[in-house]
């Protein structure tokens, strides 16, 4: 299979645009953005290749095909005329996830279960087998069907991109790492400047700044769904892991996470140092409403409480407004703030130069700019 393959990866809305200049940027082919969605080409190592470095996207899909499907009988016929033994071998498994948007099939456990059965059916004919046995690795399909178009492809990924490996499952977490990542490079953090967090928490956004700055591919230390797929060559991903570590840069930065709870301090530290990245990061408690920086510039990114009940909102405005205080004559510092709350720019008491519309996971956010 040398032919260039279509591939996709899912974002955050609001991301597209950074996902379809990191794509460029990587030099993949046939970038193009949608609505949480953007599109590429590729061939097989590529889907190793977007997996292990891609920052900002949710995971990479390979895409099998679109076809227009308004009703049960087209999204059968649509299904079944994809080559699914390609990829799926004779014992594989495969289960069926999706969703839908403004289109007539809306029902996602029917969709499910005409998928399920049209794809069974290609493989069983294309087998010559009664039915097709599931004792074999996953080959996760994903449908999404938008407008009456459905596109059906395999999830490369397993579990999401943003999952890096540094953060335990157990420790839960206001922000998703692609979201930091995102952030960082809106700052255009690149390794040169004072990086500071003053609302650190567990540590993700200064974690992820340190991961640009190195260069350092965010997939490194992890595996992926297709790496146990017998139809893609096994050895993609140790060369694609090489190439990465090769392109890593050697150096000194000066980022700085503060938090004032000392647990959180903590486990920031302990994410650093599963990251690889606790000689690049220092973590302390510090008070945000007291920040008061050494001589010289430099860029704050972070993302403070919301608070999304009434109580918690005038705290988070209080803080706000005591945090807007602390800042609002220094020199040479820029300044970006991740927030749902509405009330933002008038409790930080000053309107922001430039405003970016995100999502975190299904919260409305914006990103505030000073610079």
């Amino acid at each position: 299979m040398g032919e260039l393959i279509t591939l996709c990866a899912p974002c955050l809305f609001g991301l597209e645009g950074l996902v379809a200049d990191e794509l460029r940027r990587l030099k993949f082919e046939d970038v193009r953005a949608e609505n949480g969605r953007v599109f590429f080409a590729g061939g097989e190592s590529d889907v190793a290749r977007a997996n292990v470095t891609l920052s900002m996207a949710e995971r990479v899909l390979l895409v099998l095909g679109q076809a227009h499907s308004a009703t049960f009988d087209e999204l059968f016929e649509a299904t079944r005329a994809l080559p699914w033994e390609r990829y799926i071998p004779k014992n594989g498994a495969f289960p069926v996830t999706g969703h839908s948007l403004n289109s007539a099939l809306h029902s996602i456990p029917d969709c499910q279960r005409i998928v399920k059965k049209a794809i069974a059916r290609r493989l069983s004919e294309k087998y010559g087998a009664e039915r097709h046995p599931e004792d074999g690795a996953e080959y996760k399909i994903r449908f999404a069907i938008m407008n009456d178009t459905v596109t059906l492809s395999l999830d490369t990924t397993g579990a999401g991109l943003h999952k890096r490996g540094y953060r335990p499952v157990s420790v839960a977490a206001p922000l998703r790492e692609t979201l930091a990542a995102a952030m960082v490079r809106l700052a255009r953090y690149r390794g040169r400047d004072r990086f500071v967090d003053p609302f650190c928490g567990s540590g993700t956004i200064a974690i992820e700044a340190a991961l640009a700055a190195l260069n350092r591919a965010p997939g490194l230390n992890r595996d992926f769904a297709a790496q146990h797929w017998t139809t893609l060559p096994a050895d993609i991903w140790s060369a694609v892991k090489d190439e990465a570590r090769a392109r890593e840069f050697n150096g000194a930065y000066d980022i700085t996470g503060g938090d004032i709870d000392p647990k959180s301090i903590e486990i920031a530290k302990e994410h650093a140092r599963r990251a690889g990245v606790a000689g690049q990061v220092k973590f302390e408690v510090a008070d945000a409403r007291a920040f008061s920086p050494t001589e010289g510039g430099g860029v704050i990114v972070s993302n403070p409480p919301y608070g999304e009940r009434v109580m918690e909102k005038r705290d988070a405005e209080t803080l706000y407004r005591e945090f807007g205080a602390a800042v609002r004559n220094l020199k040479d510092w820029q300044i970006y703030i991740l927030s749902s709350h509405t009330e933002f720019e008038r409790s930080f008491g000053k309107v922001a130069s430039k405003k970016r519309k995100l999502y975190n996971g299904m919260i409305k956010c914006d990103l505030y700019m000073y610079t």
